[in-house]
């Protein structure tokens, strides 16, 4: 079976706003692919067009080279956590995947098994009202694998968790890919996508940006350059400028070179006997990236005061 999801031209109108614009891209198996944009760039209204929620306006999203709403019994198809508040309080976590389990011809072991797997085993019999917001994340998770799935979607599945949720959260990704599953999870967390992600959809205001690695993003959008922190930064601007390099202060003593290497750097600052504190290569950030090539799409920014 084919695990990809395939959007092509892929258009989302409400009335005279235009939600998704003309999204073309591929996510494959075995990878964990990210799909990042700022708030309002359409993430959302993408994930419910991909699972049959939404209908585009125009353009197509197809899995496995079928509609999702096409696929008989979707939970054996794709598994997908949108909204792990949209549960009904007064049932059990249980009661809840079994229902789920019975319409789409699933056993309770398999029931008993990702309820163990998401480690609710002791609160199953709890009603889903008294859970945290991490637990209501685990029992989301639980329901996208209870079909045993070959293809995951994820929205924000980070939210409410504690350090040791998220590094389990991480690992299970990791490992579903590994089986050659197609793993899509959307989230606002960089730091945590530039552990978990390792391909990239990157969209702003319903467009796509960049469909790439994740190290060709973070590349990409980030200038290579060293850290330099020395006591006599206004001297040193002046000799760094001289030897063609662009030197941004970043704070008392700090520097963010570009243009030379950090060995020339340093040689720079013996020939002309300037003490230095630091100097170190700034690695590609993906945090930079997204903020540098998504700066002109976002719908609410905020300024210093």
């Amino acid at each position: 079976m084919s695990r990809v999801i395939e959007a092509t031209n892929l258009t989302k109108r409400y009335g005279d706003k235009t939600a998704v614009n003309g999204l073309t891209f591929t996510v494959r198996p075995g990878h964990v692919t990210g799909f990042l944009g700022p708030n309002g760039a359409g993430k959302s209204t993408t994930l419910r067009m991909i699972l049959g929620l939404n209908t585009p306006t125009s353009g197509s999203v197809t899995v496995d080279g079928r509609d999702v709403r096409d696929l008989p019994r979707g939970l054996r198809h794709v598994g997908a956590l949108l909204d792990a508040g949209d549960v009904h309080g007064g049932r059990t976590a249980a009661a809840h995947l079994s229902a789920l389990a019975r319409s789409n011809r699933i056993t309770q072991r398999r029931v008993d098994e990702v309820i163990d797997l998401v480690g609710l085993s002791s609160a199953a019999g709890r009603r889903i009202g008294t859970f945290s917001l991490g637990m209501r994340q685990r029992l989301g998770i639980a329901t996208a694998l209870l079909g045993d799935p070959p293809v995951l979607l994820f929205d924000e599945p980070l939210n409410g968790l504690d350090p040791e949720g998220v590094r389990w959260v991480r690992n299970l990704f990791h490992q579903l890919a590994a089986d050659g599953r197609t793993v899509f999870v959307s989230s606002h967390l960089m730091s945590e996508m530039e552990n978990t992600a390792d391909q990239l959809v990157v969209i702003g205001r319903g467009e796509l940006i960049a469909a790439e690695s994740l190290a060709e993003f973070a590349a990409r959008g980030t200038r290579p350059g060293v850290r330099v922190r020395t006591p006599h930064v206004d001297r040193f601007v002046a000799i760094l400028g001289e030897a063609g390099a662009q030197a941004d202060r970043d704070g008392i003593e700090l520097l963010e070179v570009t243009g030379l290497t950090r060995n020339r750097i340093g040689e720079l600052a013996f020939e002309h006997g300037v003490m230095l504190r630091e100097l170190s290569t700034r690695n590609a950030s993906l945090e930079a990236a997204f903020m540098e090539l998504t700066a002109d799409s976002v719908e609410y920014a905020a300024h210093d005061a």
